[in-house]
């Protein structure tokens, strides 16, 4: 059988191994490198000295066969095919196989010559009639070497068998039978086999007309008169192009069967450009019906309940150094590493990327149009959407599988029209308008359409709701207030996708916004320092040991990065051509092209609910906390968003000191006077030479720089400002409530450093050289991209999170418990110590383990002398928990900074003169 198409591939050849009685005893004599070099010269084939013996008789090569000859071997076969198929018994079906065999060996060793008479003689004699009939009688076996013998007939160039009706006529018999009663034994050969021929009619359209061919009353005026149920349903003509329908079979198995199929699919696809018949067929068939359809099959068949978790055997670090615990699965729900879930999503996200790869690559607005449509109706309207409705956060898993589908659909989708279908709809938005010149079928399908629509609206519109009264806002919403960390963790994860990849999506929806003139007043530089130095300031009061700079650098490297690929800055910053690459379709040009400057009220919902959530920094689970940080630098990283108000200082609310005005006030005094003095000088109080007017101007801008540079006071801090000053404030009350804080805080970076040093060196070590990269669509729900998207995984907050939530090489940790390791005694102390949540106005409460009779370092007494009582479960976490989340804290604020620094740099935040 001839090889399946893959991607070329090293051949690996076996050596057979070398008795030792075959290789001569060299002589003492005999240099040591001689000797080698007769080893290796038969191991290849070779005659060295000394190997005479062990060299082939001429007697043993294979005989060389001329043409002839081997036309005469497979006609004599062919004879003894004919002869046992007529004849055939129920015990000779081995014997079929065997013949078919023979023959596909001798066209594939004809293919190594220049004369290829076999092959004429099977184009002449039309020897593929037989084998057809042969195939769609015989066994599994015969099947499989039928397959492989049309595969050999198909890939010979010599003669044109796929342009020959008769063999196109017989080929599609044997598919249609063979498709029939398709088993796993050679279901892969049967689908690589469609491909070939779909490849071919891509490389050679003309052959289109054997393998399509329309019958006379299809189509046309008989599709206009049909009721708009049956026009959006389409029409299934299977006679009209068997091999379409035999690859939709397929396109939504498994693996390399799925692939080959969509792939095969998408070939004929391309096609509707060079045939105007087959793009009104497509149109007018059930193509689109069937896609929607397979892909809400798909979609169903992933658990309606999740539950993210990590693997047992080599946790995450972060999770080993926290109170990470993984709630029991509800009844019914699923978790999120098993075998079968990957599986599942895997699969669903191939039929999705096959979807955008079919709108990508097909030329035909009015099949695109169709396509879209049926996306919207099939899969949005009636299966992604009613899922939404029917979530629930007290179920178990409903709503974080839901929350995680639309996430991971979102950051796989990369057409336009499809991201701006999924979001329009869920978020309610004006739908998107037909696109460019329609046509007047398309016409007559919208019109089809819309009335398909009215009529399910008014059936439907009493029971279930619609986005217009419930959408994914509504949702996001409900879920950031959710009690369930883990609701909670997947709502953020979805926000951080939407603001980052479809941030135009999320104004007026997501975010409650205020248009910003172009006469609002600018941050100064001297504000900008101040507020730098405030975030540098909290740095320190968490953690005076630690390596900022070097973080603090790396920040702003990875800062850099997000905001100059920001989808929103490519306009801002004049970058014509990636802004043309990123508005290929109208849908983005226009959500890109109603950009303004804006920003969030400080008493915007979701603020509220982040702010929320910082409050309770120090008590999230971490992975809560390394998310919430994601959101809000990607709420921050928008050219078009100013932050002023909510996250940096309102300047209308700057005092400055008596000082500085006096200052600033002084200098233009003395700039009066020099004139005065000028003017009074001068002969001709008229005429001003022109150096004088360039030193006003400079005096003049010099009065400016100064203005800019004066440093107000900042007393009315914006709401994430000041929920990070509060948590300092906790940190600092902490602090003198634990001792040994400090010292713990240290033993714990630097089991953070250890961890990051052994992760880089099994990163570049043979271990991850094996190790083969997971699939780039699951990388959007691997631990590893739970912290920041991929283009920001260098960052020190995502490295902290990829070595705490788990990283591409093998944990340092794997197989050793944390007693065990070299920070074990360090685990085990900061694990065991309780510490109660501390809230507004209350003293941190520190108890040491139940099992200790004294009082360990650090516990707190009450007034009264006694021992503080235990605290409930709920209201209480270990001093690892807090060390760890202090850490990405301290880290957060610095990638703040860093961010401050960039946006100034590269979009004008601050005002210099």
């Amino acid at each position: 059988m001839p090889a399946s198409p893959q991607p070329p591939c090293l051949t690996t050849c076996t050596v057979p191994a070398i008795s030792q009685a075959t290789v001569p005893s060299p002589a003492p004599r005999t240099p040591r490198h001689r000797i080698e070099m007769d080893f290796w010269n038969r191991l290849i084939g070779g005659s060295g000295s000394g190997s005479q013996s062990s060299a082939p008789h001429p007697s043993k090569a294979p005989p060389h066969t001329t043409p002839q000859e081997r036309l005469a071997k497979f006609k004599r076969f062919w004879q003894t095919l004919l002869g046992s198929w007529r004849n055939a018994r129920a015990d000779d079906r081995d014997m079929l196989r065997s013949h078919v065999k023979r023959l596909t060996a001798l066209l594939l060793e004809e293919e190594k010559s220049s004369a290829r008479l076999c092959i004429n003689f099977c184009y002449e004699q039309q020897v593929f009639i037989a084998l057809s009939k042969i195939g769609q009688g015989g066994s599994p076996g015969v099947v499989r070497e039928c397959i492989a013998a049309f595969a050999t007939l198909i890939d010979n160039e010599d003669e044109d068998f796929l342009g020959n009706e008769s063999f196109a006529q017989s080929l599609i018999e044997f598919l249609a039978a063979t498709s029939a009663r398709s088993t796993p034994d050679y279901e892969g050969e049967f689908v690589e086999l469609l491909f070939s021929i779909a490849a071919k009619i891509r490389l050679n359209p003309e052959i289109l007309r054997v393998w399509f061919t329309r019958e006379e009353g299809h189509g046309g005026s008989g599709f206009e008169s049909l009721e708009p149920q049956q026009k959006f349903a389409g029409i299934t003509n299977k006679e009209d192009f068997p091999l379409f329908y035999l690859l939709i079979d397929y396109v939504h198995h498994e693996g390399r069967v799925g692939d080959f199929a969509r792939t095969g699919l998408l070939y004929i696809i391309e096609a509707t450009s060079s045939s105007e018949e087959l793009e009104q067929w497509i149109v007018e068939s059930d193509l689109a019906t069937l896609m929607a359809s397979g892909l809400g099959a798909l979609y169903s068949q992933l658990s309606r309940k999740l539950v993210v978790t990590y693997p047992t055997e080599d946790p995450p670090t972060i999770l080993v150094l926290s109170d990470f615990s993984t709630p029991p699965p509800a009844f019914g729900a699923e978790i999120s590493t098993s075998p079968e879930f990957q599986t599942h999503l895997d699969t669903f996200l191939s039929y999705l990327v096959f979807w955008q790869d079919v709108l990508e690559h097909c030329r035909s607005a009015e099949v695109k149009q169709t396509l879209l449509d049926h996306f919207q109706i099939l899969f949005l309207q009636q299966l992604l959407y009613p899922s939404l409705l029917e979530s629930s956060d007290i179920d178990g898993g409903s709503s974080v599988a839901v929350l995680t589908y639309v996430r991971v659909v979102l950051d796989t989708l990369e057409h336009a029209d499809m991201i701006h279908l999924v979001l329009s709809y869920l978020m309610n938005l004006p739908e998107k308008p037909v696109l460019e010149s329609p046509t007047i079928s398309m016409v007559k399908r919208r019109q089809s359409l819309d009335l398909l629509s009215q009529v399910a609206k008014a059936s439907s519109e009493i029971e279930n709701p619609t986005p217009a009264i419930y959408n994914l806002v509504d949702l996001i919403m409900t879920s950031l207030g959710s009690k369930s960390q883990q609701t909670v963790s997947a709502t953020l994860r979805l926000v951080s996708t939407i603001l980052r990849k479809h941030y135009p999506y999320s104004m007026n929806t997501l975010l409650k916004i205020a248009p910003v003139s172009s006469s609002a007043p600018a941050r100064t530089i001297g504000a900008h320092e101040e507020e730098l130095d405030i975030l540098f300031t909290m740095v320190t009061d968490l953690s005076e040991e630690n390596n900022a700079a070097q973080s603090y650098e790396d920040h702003l490297k990875d800062c850099a990065v997000l905001l100059e690929s920001h989808p929103c800055s490519a306009r801002l910053l004049d970058l014509k051509k990636t802004f043309e690459l990123a508005g290929k379709s109208s849908a983005s040009q226009d959500q890109l092209a109603r950009m303004h400057m804006h920003t969030i009220s400080p008493h915007d919902p979701l603020l509220r609910n982040l702010i929320d959530l910082l409050a309770t920094f120090f008590s999230n689970t971490v992975e809560t906390n390394l998310v919430l940080t994601c959101v809000i630098i990607d709420l921050a990283a928008c050219a078009w968003m100013r932050p002023e108000g909510w996250l940096y200082f309102d300047p209308a609310t700057y005092e400055f000191s008596d000082d500085s005005d006096s200052d600033v006030d002084d200098d233009a005094e003395l700039d009066e006077m020099a004139d005065e003095l000028a003017a009074i000088l001068d002969d001709s109080p008229a005429f001003t030479p022109p150096d004088a007017i360039s030193a006003d101007k400079e005096r003049r801008r010099q009065r400016a720089i100064a203005l800019a540079r004066r440093r107000p006071r900042l007393s009315r801090p914006p709401p994430v400002i000041d929920a990070l000053q509060h948590l300092v404030a906790q940190a600092r009350a902490y602090r003198a409530d634990i001792p040994d804080l400090d010292a713990k805080l240290a033993e714990r970076r630097r089991a953070f450093s250890v961890t990051d040093e052994l992760n880089d060196a099994l990163l570049s070590g043979p271990i991850s050289a094996a190790a083969p990269p997971p699939p780039p669509r699951l990388d959007a729900f691997s631990p590893a991209n739970l912290v920041r998207p991929l283009s920001r995984q260098d960052s020190p907050t995502a490295r902290l999170g990829r070595s705490l939530m788990g990283s591409p090489a093998p944990s340092p940790m794997r197989g050793v418990s944390p007693h065990a390791s070299p920070f074990g005694s360090h685990i085990a102390d900061t694990a065991q110590r309780r510490i109660k949540i501390l809230h507004p106005g209350q003293k941190g409460l520190h108890r040491p383990p139940p099992p200790e009779e004294s009082s360990r370092e650090g516990s707190v007494k009450s007034a009264g002398g006694e021992e503080a009582p235990a605290a409930v479960r709920g209201a209480e976490f270990s001093l690892s928990h807090l060390l760890t989340n202090i850490m990405i804290l301290q880290e957060f604020i610095l990638e703040l900074a860093a961010l401050t620094q960039v946006r100034s740099s590269l979009f004008g935040d601050v005002k210099f003169v």
